[in-house]
């Protein structure tokens, strides 16, 4: 059994519940079981909520190109809020495939620090497991910025990427487990 979909939202705060309600549908649909649907979709409002706040650049309407003048597949970066001065999109895909739920977030921010894409590029190219690191979490005064490392938390493959000039992505997997009887169950 197999489910894709993709979603491209504006970046306003109402579209976070949004992406993780369908997400959490579709996992009801298929019998996934409520403790990993549960986790993942934690880990979906986090990437969604990161994109939100930070996921775009601020641009003058001079900035954007006009029809004709770009790629048709740049035409979604010109997506923009009501005034036309925002990137105003990002995109979530999830892929139900086998056993495996893959969910990746994209938005047309300036992208990730380069040391937490560096680190996660260093332990996606080990043949094992990483070994434990300590997460440099912000002091408990912050307001923010603990998103990334629950993520992280929660998913079993975490990626980290920037499309230079285009914006950041972030990609996470977990293995499902299935409810007793799912109409769905993976065959």
């Amino acid at each position: 059994m197999s489910i894709w979909w993709s979603l491209h939202l504006r970046r306003e705060a109402a579209s976070v519940p949004l992406a993780r309600r369908f997400l959490l549908g579709t996992m009801e649909s298929a019998g996934v079981d409520p403790d990993i649907s549960f986790d993942l979709s934690l880990a979906l409002s986090e990437a969604c909520a990161n994109a939100v706040e930070h996921g775009g650049e601020r641009r003058s309407a001079d900035d954007l190109l006009a029809p004709g003048d770009c790629d048709p597949w740049d035409a979604w970066d010109s997506w923009s809020e009501q005034s036309g001065t925002a990137s105003g999109q990002y995109w979530v895909t999830a892929y139900l495939d086998g056993e495996m739920c893959r969910i990746e977030v994209a938005d047309s921010g300036p992208g990730f620090p380069a040391r937490r894409v560096l680190r996660t590029a260093e332990q996606s190219h080990a043949h094992q497991p990483p070994a434990h690191q300590p997460q440099q979490l912000p002091p408990l005064s912050a307001e923010d910025g603990r998103g990334l490392c629950l993520i992280e938390q929660l998913a079993d493959h975490v990626h980290f990427a920037n499309r230079p000039g285009r914006g950041a992505v972030v990609s996470f997997d977990k293995v499902l487990k299935w409810r007793e009887g799912a109409l769905l169950m993976v065959s």
